[in-house]
């Protein structure tokens, strides 16, 4: 008997945990409630081991690993480790356990060939994903860029399933308006950076390629809409993407950073995730709204549109 895609994901799971090569979840969390939306910041221990394992790019520090210095253009997804690889989806893309996931069954669809995370997303990369979602709904989400949380820059769209106390847009539906049509671009009151929620309706049971085509097309449609050209490269300036709920939110992004607290797509769900303890009680003085605000487009904005200066 063919066991289901869902079946041989908990089965790797089970055998990489076994081998060592999948980071256990260890979690601490606390509930903020700002503006009627309730958001969880998270203390996950083993991200701290991620950073161990990550190129410091950003200082040009040399990370040292217990074998000796990491090479900066190691690529996992390339040749991932068999231990954490599903198995192909589609015909362009390989399901990939998440070696530090934020939550189980936290997985990462990567192209089979090399591509740069900030290249336009393209139909394959959507219907990969409609895939997954058109069967097991959950959240699809894409760092675009290192500003925006990426860690590896061979193109990979991640999900995560709808589960109790994982990311997802749902905190967003109350303030999004009502029998949208498809393609439809608005913005929601809470978020003071400048963004945009398109309308895509949700995941059919049958079509994942219809599916992957109208994610496309919302992608597209956001783009427009918030001004994403590339450039003279063809690669676009940083920014986030959720998919999941009917909608699709797309943020630029200028930083990666909150101070010391990297903030990713992921985090727009309203999970807010951190490497250490103390940074709960940081973000929790602040406030998710602002903290988020702090890592967009620089241009102030004003009741949902932005300004310039």
């Amino acid at each position: 008997m063919t066991m289901s895609l869902i079946e041989q994901i908990d089965r790797r799971i089970e055998s990489a945990l076994e081998s060592g090569a999948l980071e256990p979840i260890h979690a601490e969390s606390c509930e903020v409630v700002e503006r009627g939306m309730r958001f969880t910041l998270r203390w996950v221990s083993t991200l701290a081991n991620k950073d161990a394992a990550t190129p410091a790019t950003t200082t040009g520090s040399e990370v040292t690993m217990p074998g000796g210095p990491r090479d900066p253009d190691f690529n996992p997804f390339l040749n991932p480790d068999p231990a954490l690889t599903v198995g192909p989806i589609g015909e362009m893309h390989t399901v990939i356990l998440n070696k530090f996931p934020v939550c189980e069954r936290h997985l990462v669809l990567a192209r089979q060939s090399f591509e740069e995370q900030l290249i336009p997303l393209a139909e394959c990369d959507f219907i990969a994903l409609g895939r997954l979602m058109c069967d097991y709904g959950g959240l699809g989400f894409y760092n675009g860029g290192a500003a925006a949380g990426a860690s590896q820059r061979h193109k990979h769209v991640q999900w995560i399933p709808e589960a109790e106390g994982n990311a997802s847009l749902d905190l967003y539906l109350p303030g999004l308006p009502a029998g949208v049509p498809a393609l439809e671009a608005v913005r929601h009151a809470a978020l003071g950076l400048r963004h945009c929620f398109v309308r895509v309706g949700e995941a059919p049971d049958d079509d994942p390629v219809g599916f992957g085509r109208a994610m496309h097309a919302a992608f597209e449609r956001a783009r427009v809409e918030l001004s994403l050209g590339v450039d003279e490269q063809g690669l676009l300036p940083a920014f986030n993407l959720l998919v999941g709920q009917g909608w699709m939110l797309v943020v630029p992004r200028s930083v990666e950073c909150f101070e010391d607290v990297s903030v990713a797509a992921i985090n727009f769900g309203g999970v807010l995730y951190v490497r250490r303890r103390e940074q709960l009680d940081r973000l929790r003085a602040v406030g998710p709204l602002a903290v988020l605000a702090s890592v967009g487009d620089p241009r102030r904005v004003i009741d949902g549109t932005a300004q310039d200066g």
